[in-house]
């Protein structure tokens, strides 16, 4: 099956080129349209839609009754993933459509949305009267009471009663929180705030309270504003619900269906197509942020490396983003809003400033000023250091390589394989001893560099196997010749996907490197096809196009011991406690995911210099429990889970307050970690500009604040 050819991507979470099918894959998907005189523009995609998902999918599904049941509960998420809205009658109203989305696929009569349409046009208009009726007055924060906030631990309302309960809650959480806000900028310590106030100056952005003196006002004031502000956010999403286009309700049904073959698998319409492209040549005008959507939530994928969001060092991957603001505009709540709509807000001219209220992952609300820029593309490429301990004694490499990148337009544009084997080259003149290869949160790129660049380090053999739905096909190094022989380490973390899976699996399986990290990789093992359907409309159907795209998971990726990297992705040799732990980061937490498996292992010849991990893992492990900043990192990373588990939270202001604090504590606590004096990072390039030296200076600081660097030259130190 020859869908593979060296444009592929794999790369999270969408991909820019789509490649054509090859006439012997090109199946017909139109079937009985194809004659068929009274069909309508959604027949017309429902069947396509149908026969592409059937036919070229790797999971080899057949859209019936039962994937109808999956893709009805997907549905209901998309449309009321907060069980904010819908009633169990709403719920039990729309049931009848449980077994029917596929018949519905097919005839193109899409009643699933008229009914849809009827709850939620009923609904919203009573939220918006009961958000007027309870903020009209002030709230009781010493009541007795809780809300869960987790929406998939909630049950949808009995009745409209204990709807409209349900939403005293929501609010009154809400304006604790906003009220919270205003305390803290009120009662702020003055040379804090003129510092504040000169900050805010410099980035163009206003005080949560507008400019307004929060000293003059009384408790009772800060109160009122605060369950304004709320009233005013929700009524904008309210509108917003309102306001959904057509083709928004189809994505979501169409997505309903898709998402059910595989996270990876989803339809594109065609006015927005462009806003999930990805540039792998690096240029971006505007924040440099990957987003997702989770739910009614907008969560950051992950952030471009040199982008206007990677210079605040205030964004990362997972945080959530509920508002967002323009220069001195009053930000616009994102929640509910689909994700092209959000995307539009945040992106904008270079040197304008976009406002994102955020919600870190351990629940921390802060905004972030970002300056729209274009992504500086030398962030984005490969960077080599050396480390120095021992009074200069040990000199190590260090590579880390943010992405696997390559300009397809060009065939003599920069790589990261002839990057990387540049720094190599520098390295070896620098006589190093050791080398540490970090893939820690590189979410891929191309196919192609993940198998050459496996070639530097491995004298030629096979790198990794590709199936789709027949034979297996394997991708190897055919170059004889190994670039770097001396002791090595990859570094990985939950983040790190596809391609950097691949690199490390494969290095691990020859025993060439001593793989190191969090518990797992991402487990993205998947390849992508994006699909032009206008190609698959019948000449009378024509009038129909632009019809979209679908994005389409084709083949799996296998190593050379014959498991796959998708799902479980890859476990290192020696697992370090890891930041993110706390994070359901992966593969195996989303839904519908393409389960693990084996094939074949193929014949290769495993490095001669055999690694004794267990001796270097009880070294390691000796070391790390008595190190104190991994022992700080697993007292945090124990609270968060705790945390995390306790959903169910206190409506009271006390109770608010007091896990606010804690919070905050905890995060500062991360924040004033001081940098490791066991090694030195030598630049190997000579910096003569006060820019360049401030750059290095702050990727300096960065691997010297990083434990996880420590302790892999200890390892490294070890192995020599």
């Amino acid at each position: 099956m020859k869908f593979f050819a060296p444009l592929l991507f794999v790369a999270l979470p969408v991909f820019a080129q789509g490649l054509s099918l090859s006439e012997k894959e090109s199946k017909p998907v139109m079937g009985a349209l194809k004659k068929e005189p009274s069909y309508t523009r959604e027949m017309v995609l429902g069947n396509i839609l149908k026969g592409a998902l059937e036919n070229m999918h790797l999971a080899n599904k057949t859209i019936n009754d039962e994937l109808s049941k999956a893709a009805f509960k997907l549905y209901l998420e998309r449309i009321d993933f907060g069980k904010q809205f819908l009633t169990q009658d709403d719920v039990s109203a729309l049931k009848s459509y449980e077994t029917r989305m596929d018949d519905e696929l097919t005839s193109g009569r899409l009643t699933i949305l008229e009914s849809t349409a009827t709850l939620m046009n009923k609904r919203i208009p009573q939220v918006e009267k009961w958000i007027d009726e309870l903020l009209s007055k002030p709230l009781d924060y010493n009541k007795k009471e809780t809300i869960e906030s987790d929406p998939e631990k909630r049950v949808f309302s009995k009745n409209e009663t204990e709807l409209k309960a349900h939403w005293a809650k929501i609010l009154k959480y809400d304006v604790m929180g906003r009220l919270a806000d205003l305390k803290e900028e009120r009662d702020q310590d003055p040379a804090k705030a003129q510092e504040e106030k000169k900050k805010n100056k410099k980035n163009k952005k206003k005080s949560s309270a507008d400019g307004e003196d929060l000293k003059k006002l009384s408790e009772k004031q800060l109160e009122e504003k605060a369950r304004k502000k709320t009233a005013e956010s929700y009524k904008k999403i309210l509108q917003r619900l309102k306001d959904e286009r057509p083709g928004d309700k189809l994505e979501k049904f169409y997505n309903s269906i898709a998402r059910v073959y595989d996270p990876h698998t989803n339809y594109l319409i065609p006015d927005e197509k462009e806003d999930f492209d990805i540039d792998m040549t690096g240029k971006l005008e505007g924040i440099g942020a990957i987003l997702r959507e989770d739910g009614s939530y907008i969560k950051v994928e992950r952030v471009v490396p040199g982008s206007a969001s990677w210079k605040t060092k205030e964004l990362d991957a997972e945080d959530t983003i509920l508002k967002v603001g323009q220069g001195k505009e009053e930000p616009v709540d994102v929640v509910d809003m689909p994700l092209r709509d959000a995307v539009k807000l945040i992106r904008g001219k270079k040197d304008s400033e976009v406002r994102l209220t955020i919600k870190k992952p351990n629940g921390l609300i802060k905004t972030v000023p970002i300056i729209r820029d274009v992504v500086e593309i030398e962030e984005s490429y490969v960077k080599g250091s050396i480390l120095e301990s021992n009074g200069g004694k040990n000199k190590i490499g260090y590579i880390t390589l943010p992405k696997f990148y390559r300009d397809f337009n060009d065939r003599n544009g920069r790589n990261c394989t002839d990057d990387i084997r540049k720094e190599l080259v520098r390295m070896k003149k620098e006589n190093v001893q050791g080398l540490i290869f970090d893939l820690r949160n590189n979410g891929g790129g191309a196919l192609e560099d993940a198998r050459m660049i496996s070639g530097l380090f491995i004298d030629k053999g096979p790198i990794v196997q590709v199936k789709a739905s027949g034979s297996v096909e394997v991708l190897a190094d055919n170059d004889a010749g190994i670039e770097f022989d001396k002791p090595m380490i990859v570094l990985i973390n939950r983040f790190s996907a596809s391609a950097s899976e691949i690199v490390a699996a494969a290095l691990q399986d020859y025993g060439r490197a001593l793989v190191v990290g969090g518990e797992f990789s991402h487990g993205k093992g998947t390849v992508q096809l994006v699909v032009d359907l206008d190609n698959y409309v019948s000449p009378i159907a024509k009038s129909y196009s632009p019809l979209g795209a679908l994005k389409i998971t084709i083949q799996k990726f296998y190593r050379v011991n014959g498991s796959s990297t998708q799902y479980k992705g890859v476990t290192p040799d020696i697992v370090l406690p890891d930041p993110y732990a706390h994070l359901e980061s992966g593969e195996q937490f989303l839904k519908h995911s393409i389960p693990w498996s084996k094939v074949k292992p193929v014949a290769f010849k495993a490095w001669p210099k055999k690694i004794e991990i267990k001796k270097l893992s009880n070294n390691s492990k000796k070391r790390v429990d008595s190190n104190p900043r991994f022992k700080r990192m697993n007292e945090t990373l124990a609270w968060y889970q705790q945390r995390k588990k306790s959903t169910i939270k206190d409506l009271s202001m006390d109770a608010f307050m007091k896990e606010r604090k804690e919070l905050k504590e905890r995060s500062d606590a991360m924040e004033k970690e001081e940098e490791s004096k066991a090694f030195a990072v030598k630049s190997l390039d000579s910096i003569k500009e006060a820019v360049a030296q401030e750059k290095f200076d702050e990727f300096s600081k960065g691997l010297r604040l990083d434990p996880v660097v420590e302790e892999s030259l200890n390892l490294i130190s070890d192995m020599l």
